[in-house]
C-alpha cells in the first residue's frame, strides 16, 4: 500500500495525518491492534506502528484500481515460478464489496504465500526489482536457470521503504529483530485466520509473520518467519525474535560484514 502510494506521489515518508482511534468503511469499523487516542502520524509513523486505521486511510485515497494495479505489479495473485512442484498464485478478490478498500490496504481480504512475500520484499532490498525466486543455485555442475527480473518501483521508493522499515526496527513494531552492530529493516505481521465456512474471520486463530532485510543498508539477506496460530499471537513477539536467531547465524556462516 504504501510503496504504490509513493510511486504514484500520492504521499511521502514525511506526509502527515490526523487519525482518530477507528475508521469506518461501509458497515465495518476498522481499528488498530492496540487502543489509542486520535493521534497525528507521518506516513512513515503508520509503518512503524503498524497503524491499520493509518494504512486505510492511505488506501481509500489510492482507490481499487490504483491497489489492485501495485498488488499486480508485487506479484499476489500469481505464482512466482519457483523451481518447484505445487506453488499457488494466492487469492485477490477482483470483485470489492463496499467493505474491501477497508481490508486490504492493512493485508486482509487477500491470501499471499510466504514466498511471494519474501519476493516482494526482496523487491525493495534489490532498489525496486522483484527477481524470481528459486530454491537451489546449483545442483551438480547445472546452475539454476537465470532469475527473471522486472522494475516494480524506483529506487527511490525502494530507499524510502527500507529507511522506514529500518525504523520500524529501531523503534517500532519490530524490536525484538535487532542484530547488534547490523542494520536491520523490516515488518511484523499479524493477521486473523478465515472461518472454514467464509463467514468471516477468526477472533481466535491468527498467523503471526515476520519479514527482515539485511543488513538494510546494503541487503545481502530476506528472512522470513510464519507461525500458525501461536500465542501470543503478535509477530513482533513470536516471529521477530526467530528472525534474529536465523539471520545472526546467516550473516556469520556467509560473512557478511556490518
Amino acid at each position: 500500500t504504501i510503496s504504490g502510494a509513493l510511486s504514484d506521489d500520492l504521499t511521502a515518508p514525511r506526509a502527515t495525518y490526523r487519525l482518530a482511534p477507528t475508521i469506518e468503511v461501509a458497515d465495518r469499523e476498522i481499528h488498530e491492534a492496540h487502543a489509542r487516542g486520535s493521534v497525528t502520524y507521518t506516513t512513515c509513523d503508520i509503518l512503524v506502528h503498524s497503524s491499520n486505521v493509518g494504512a486505510v486511510t492511505i488506501g481509500m485515497d489510492m482507490g481499487k484500481k490504483r491497489l489492485l494495479k501495485w498488488v499486480d505489479e508485487f506479484g499476489f495473485g500469481e505464482p512466482t515460478g519457483v523451481d518447484f512442484p505445487g506453488e499457488v498464485g494466492g487469492i485477490v478478490p477482483r470483485e470489492w464489496s463496499g467493505s474491501t478498500i477497508g481490508n486490504l490496504p492493512l493485508g486482509q481480504g487477500i491470501a499471499v504465500t510466504p514466498l511471494q512475500m519474501a519476493a516482494a520484499f526482496g523487491v525493495l532490498a534489490n532498489r525496486g526489482v522483484w527477481v524470481q525466486p528459486h530454491l537451489v543455485a546449483q545442483v551438480g555442475t547445472n546452475d539454476a536457470p537465470r532469475a527473471k527480473r522486472r522494475r516494480v518501483v524506483t529506487a527511490k521508493v525502494a530507499r524510502q521503504m527500507m529507511s522506514m522499515l529500518t525504523d520500524a526496527v529501531d523503534e517500532g513494531t519490530g524490536t525484538a529483530a535487532r542484530i547488534a552492530g547490523y542494520k536491520v529493516a523490516g515488518k511484523t505481521g499479524t493477521a486473523q485466520k478465515p472461518l472454514p465456512d467464509g463467514s468471516g474471520y477468526s477472533k481466535y486463530a491468527y498467523v503471526a509473520s515476520f519479514v527482515g532485510v539485511m543488513p538494510s543498508d546494503h541487503p545481502k539477506l530476506v528472512v522470513l518467519v510464519s507461525v500458525d496460530e501461536p500465542h501470543p499471537i503478535w509477530g513482533g513477539v513470536v516471529a521477530a525474535p526467530a528472525v534474529k536467531e536465523i539471520a545472526s547465524f546467516a550473516l556469520a556462516h556467509l560473512e557478511i560484514a556490518p
